[in-house]
C-alpha cells in the first residue's frame, strides 16, 4: 500500500505485533482504530465499560488448546499515541503465540497495520510532529547511549518545542507588521524600528545555532572526539600514546613532528571516546614577521587538518607545557582563549614532571596538572573528560536524519530572515519584510511538518517497520 493509500484509510482499524523480533518475556500486539473495542469484546469474552484509560489482565479466546493469559491496556478515547481508541495486549513472549494472537485479532474485525500506520496515524492526528516522528526511527535504530540519548530528547519535544516557539514570535511579529499596514495612511508605528530589526536579528541568530547543531550532527560518528590541542611540543603525542595505550605517534623534542592527525577509539570511564592527536597551533596572525617563525613550521596541510579535528570535536584538552618560554605563554593563553570560544575546552598542565612545584608563571588554578611519562594526573584527566562529556550528552538536538532533511530547510530560514533584516535596516516597507517573514515561516514549518508535501512525508516515513 502506498503512503496516500495508508493517509486515506485511517478510519480502518489496524493490528500488527509491535515487538521486535527475538525473545522476550512479553510480546506486544498493538490496536489502533475505531472499532478497537469491539474488536477486545470479542477476543475476551467481556470488557469493562471504562471511560478512561485502563489496565485489566484477561483470558483470550484465539483457537489455542488452552485460554491465554493477557494484560491489556485500553485507551477508549482519542488520547492515545496515534489519537485513535488504542490498545495493547501483552502476552507470553513466545512467537507463534504472538503470531496466533494476532491472527485471531485480524478475525474479530482489524486488518493487518502496514509499515508505518501507527506513527503516521499519530502524526495526522498531530499527536507529534514530524521531527518526534523521525525521533522514533531513531530510537529504534540507536547504536549507542549517545544516539538513544538524542533521539529520546528529540522524541520528548525538544527541537519541536525549539521551532514552534520561533514560529510563535515571528508569528507574532508578522501580525504587528501586517496590523501596521491597515493604519499606514495615519502613520502609526506597532513595531518601533529599532525594536522591529532586534527581533529579526534575534530570530535568525536563533536559526543558525540551530542549522550549526545539524552541520554537527551530520559530521558526528556517533562516539564523542576529544581533540588533544596545542603548541607544537606540548607533549600531545606523548599524552596520546599513554591515554590510547599504543605507541601511534611518534615522540621526539622537535617542535612539529606531528604533521597529520591520529585517531584512536578510548574508553573514558565507560564512555567510548575517538581521542585525537594533532598537529600543533600556530601563531599564523598575517602581521606576523615570517622570518620569527620556527623553521620546523608545520606544513599548511598539516595546520587544515588540525581545524578540521578541531571544527568536529565534542572536547578540546588543551595542552600546554610546564616548561614554557615567557613569549609561547603569551601565545599559548591567546591560542587557548581562541579555541574556547567555539568548543568546550578543558585545560591541562602537561611535562609536569619537568616542574613538579607548579613553577608556571600566571594564576592557572582550574589547570589539571599531569605527566604522560609518569602517569601522574592521567586519572583525573580521564575522569574530567568523561564528567564533560557525559554533560554533553543529549546536548545536541538533532538526529541524524531530522539533521539531513531540515538543512535545507533552515538554510532557506536564515537567508530569508537576513533578508528581511536588510529591507527593515534600510526602509524598503513593512510590505516586502512581511513577505520575507511569511518564508521563513514556511521553511520552519517544515521542519515540523506544519507545511510539507508528500514528498517529504515519504522520505521519513519510508523507512518504519511494520507495528511502529
Amino acid at each position: 500500500m502506498s503512503l496516500s493509500g495508508v493517509r486515506s484509510s485511517v478510519r480502518d482499524t489496524i493490528a500488527a505485533i509491535a515487538s521486535a523480533s527475538g525473545p522476550a518475556e512479553r510480546i506486544i500486539i498493538r490496536i489502533s482504530g475505531p472499532d478497537v473495542r469491539s474488536v477486545l469484546q470479542r477476543l475476551t469474552g467481556s470488557l469493562p465499560d471504562a471511560p478512561g484509560p485502563s489496565r485489566s489482565t484477561a483470558n483470550l479466546q484465539i483457537g489455542w488448546p488452552e485460554l491465554v493469559p493477557a494484560i491489556l491496556y485500553f485507551w477508549p478515547g482519542t488520547r492515545s499515541y496515534t489519537g485513535q481508541p488504542s490498545a495493547e495486549i501483552a502476552i507470553p513472549g513466545s512467537v507463534p503465540l504472538a503470531e496466533k494472537t494476532l491472527e485471531a485479532v485480524l478475525s474479530c474485525g482489524a486488518r493487518a497495520a502496514q509499515a508505518v500506520e501507527f506513527t503516521l496515524r499519530a502524526f495526522l492526528a498531530g499527536r507529534i510532529d514530524l521531527t518526534q516522528a523521525e525521533a522514533v526511527l531513531g530510537v529504534i535504530d540507536a547504536s549507542n547511549d549517545r544516539e538513544l540519548s538524542a533521539a529520546l530528547k528529540q522524541l520528548a519535544g525538544g527541537l519541536a518545542g525549539q521551532i514552534q516557539q520561533l514560529r510563535g514570535e515571528l508569528l507574532n511579529l508578522l501580525a504587528d507588521l501586517e496590523a501596521g499596514l491597515d493604519f499606514v495612511d495615519e502613520d502609526i508605528e506597532f513595531v518601533p524600528q529599532h525594536v522591529l530589526m532586534t527581533r529579526i536579528q534575534q530570530a535568525g541568530q536563533e536559526v543558525r545555532e540551530l542549522l550549526k547543531q545539524s552541520a554537527d550532527r551530520m559530521q558526528s560518528t556517533g562516539r564523542p572526539r576529544v581533540v588533544l590541542a596545542g603548541l607544537p611540543n606540548a607533549g600531545k603525542s606523548t599524552l596520546f600514546n599513554a591515554l590510547s595505550g599504543r605507541s601511534s605517534a611518534i615522540v621526539t623534542e622537535i617542535p612539529g613532528t606531528t604533521r597529520d592527525y591520529l585517531c584512536c577509539p578510548v574508553n573514558w570511564n565507560g564512555l567510548e571516546t575517538d581521542l585525537i592527536d594533532t598537529a600543533g597551533w600556530e601563531d599564523t596572525r598575517p602581521d606576523l614577521d615570517p622570518l620569527s617563525r620556527s623553521s620546523s613550521q608545520i606544513p599548511a596541510a598539516a595546520q587544515q587538518a588540525r581545524r578540521n579535528q578541531y571544527a568536529e570535536a565534542d572536547l578540546i584538552v588543551w595542552c600546554s607545557a610546564a616548561d614554557l618560554s615567557l613569549d609561547d605563554q603569551q601565545l599559548d593563553q591567546r591560542l587557548q582563549a581562541e579555541a574556547s570560544q567555539h568548543r568546550p575546552i578543558l585545560l591541562c598542565r602537561t611535562r609536569s614532571d619537568l616542574q613538579p612545584d607548579d613553577k608556571h608563571d600566571g594564576p592557572a588554578p582550574e589547570l589539571l596538572r599531569i605527566s604522560a611519562v609518569t602517569g601522574f594526573g592521567l586519572p583525573a584527566l580521564r575522569q574530567k573528560v568523561a564528567e564533560l562529556l557525559s554533560q554533553q550528552r543529549g546536548g545536541r538536538q538533532f538526529i541524524g536524519s531530522t539533521a539531513a532533511r531540515c538543512r535545507d530547510s533552515l538554510l532557506r530560514a536564515v537567508e530569508s530572515l537576513d533578508r528581511a533584516l536588510d529591507t527593515a535596516q534600510r526602509q524598503l516597507g513593512d510590505e516586502l519584510i512581511s513577505v520575507e517573514l511569511r518564508d521563513a515561516l514556511d521553511s520552519l514549518g517544515e521542519v515540523i511538518g506544519a507545511s510539507c508535501t508528500d514528498d517529504i512525508l515519504d522520505r521519513v516515513f519510508s523507512r518504519f517497520c511494520i507495528g511502529k
